[in-house]
């Protein structure tokens, strides 16, 4: 598996797990559980690498992994944790 130490350092939310990183973000309600997935997607679409996430209410839950890479950890799914965890603090508390 991949490990960036930069990155590694600066996540809260992401954890190793199952040849993955996954996190489970929780916001105030719907609205902003959404608009924190939009502005992901969006981010993510322009680095052509996309979670599989999903959603229930006020909480999403995303799981990283590169498989063209063979369903690995790489630098792209760090990358992408990371601006996830930025995005979210915007959001957690509106």
């Amino acid at each position: 598996m991949y490990q960036s130490p930069q990155l590694i350092l600066s996540m809260q939310l992401f954890k190793e797990k199952e040849n993955s990183l996954q996190a489970v973000f929780l916001f105030n309600d719907f609205i902003n559980a959404f608009a924190f997935m939009t502005e992901a997607a969006i981010w993510a679409e322009k680095q052509n690498h996309h979670p599989e996430w999903s959603n229930v209410y006020n909480r999403v839950e995303v799981i990283l992994r590169t498989h063209d890479a063979g369903n690995i950890v790489t630098s792209k799914d760090y990358k992408l944790a990371e601006k996830m965890e930025e995005i979210y603090i915007k959001y957690k508390e509106k």
